[in-house]
């Protein structure tokens, strides 16, 4: 008997290669979608197989693998397609803060993938009869402050150089929440239409109520490989070429910013010394532009010594400098101490994993929880000691603007 799949007899995931999945997107239906989507390519599903609630606590990822090994390790897989997110998959979402509720897992009953121009079904058991119905806008959306108003974080931020100063800690990200009401019922398949068409570069992601699209993958594994792609120091986009040319010189030559890349760069590559045989970090960072903002980025590579599942690399490497600071222990005291709210899954692992331990998970940036008509909407920035509280309210509010296009069209 299958326990955790719900069903009395060991179920069989079959894989089978299909055509005319160019738009995954578009392939969903009227149920509560699950995604992963880059450049076109990725994982779409709907249904539940199995889903479960995961327990905070330091152990989560590996109570997180052990659920998933026994879940998988009971259906009957037929796969003609082999490739990774090809088999059973199960797609996640974990909390921020390790202690608090609301991290899961689901294994849907149908899955979508498109990799490298090959495309495939995956159906666990008898897979659900869904029409696929058109997708509705929200309509007008009115918007209000979450758990602080503007002053209100700007006076947290204010508190936080304070600290940084007296010499507390290096940095902290700080996060503020946006709370949404739309005049009718949000449908997530519209917010990831507009997003995976608005930032194809970004990792559009669904799932459990969570949608949005980050621009940073903090894992991808596949077979023995990693790949991480680090963001941090962000400016805005100039209105001309010439304006985008100037932004991103000051970007590269601001202190500020090279030294907060620094940091989360040093982070990732702390977390992944000790699981890879062999890793690549960069010297210095390249330039990620998107539609809004333009970032630091470094992409870190490794080959992992021991066959870890990107579960394993996940654990080692969340939080990052990147959405939490450093050190990394001080920075979650002040982030508990001055936000004033609960992160949820907001800057926490988000992404999938297939049977064979491969799969991708970015942190859960520029996102949005949906429910019904209301949506909370988050954003945050890297807090220095030359940090200034306007221009991070600034920063803020454009990071914002990502799912207040979702939301808006």
């Amino acid at each position: 008997m299958s326990v955790a799949l719900g069903i009395t007899r060991p179920p069989l995931v079959r894989s089978v290669p299909v055509h005319h999945a160019e738009d995954l997107i578009a392939r969903l239906p009227q149920a509560p979608p699950y995604a992963w989507v880059h450049q076109g390519e990725g994982l779409v599903a709907w249904g539940e197989a199995a889903r479960v609630s995961v327990p905070p606590g330091a152990g989560r990822f590996d109570w997180a693998r052990r659920w998933l090994a026994e879940v998988f390790g009971e259906a009957h897989i037929d796969d003609d397609v082999h490739v990774p997110g090809s088999g059973p998959v199960a797609f996640g979402s974990f909390t921020f803060d390790p202690d608090a509720a609301g991290s899961v897992l689901v294994v849907p009953r149908v899955v979508l993938g498109r990799r490298n121009g090959r495309a495939w079904l995956t159906t666990v058991g008898e897979p659900p009869i869904d029409l696929v119905a058109p997708a509705v806008p929200p309509g007008r959306v009115v918007y209000g402050d979450g758990s602080l108003s503007a002053p209100g974080w700007q006076h947290a931020v204010a508190r936080a150089v304070k600290d940084i100063r007296a010499g507390r800690l290096e940095k902290v990200v700080l996060a503020r929440d946006l709370l949404a009401t739309a005049e009718r019922e949000i449908d997530p398949r519209v917010l990831l239409e507009r997003l995976a068409r608005a930032y194809p570069d970004c990792y559009t992601f669904s799932c459990a109520g969570l949608v949005g699209a980050t621009p940073e993958l903090l894992v991808r594994h596949t077979g023995e490989s990693i790949e991480s792609l680090v963001l941090a120091g962000t400016t805005y986009r100039g209105a001309t070429p010439a304006g985008d040319r100037a932004q991103a010189a000051a970007l590269f030559a601001s202190a500020k910013d090279r030294h907060e890349h620094a940091c989360a760069v040093a982070s990732v590559r702390d977390a992944l010394t000790p699981l890879c045989a062999s890793l690549s970090v960069p010297e210095e960072p390249e330039l990620l532009v998107l539609p809004n903002v333009q970032h630091l980025a470094s992409r870190v590579r490794g080959r992992l010594a021991d066959g870890a599942s990107v579960l394993d690399v996940v654990a080692a490497m969340h939080p990052t400098a990147a959405v939490g600071g450093t050190p990394t222990p001080v920075a979650l005291e002040v982030i508990r101490e001055l936000e004033g709210m609960d992160r949820a899954g907001y800057a926490g692992p988000v992404g999938w994993i297939d049977a064979r331990g491969d799969g991708e998970w970015g942190i859960a940036l520029r996102c949005a929880y949906v429910e019904g008509r209301r949506a909370r909407l988050f954003a945050g920035c890297g807090i220095m000691g030359g940090s200034d509280p306007e221009a991070e309210l600034a920063e803020a509010q454009a990071k914002f603007r990502v799912m207040r296009y979702a939301l808006e069209g």
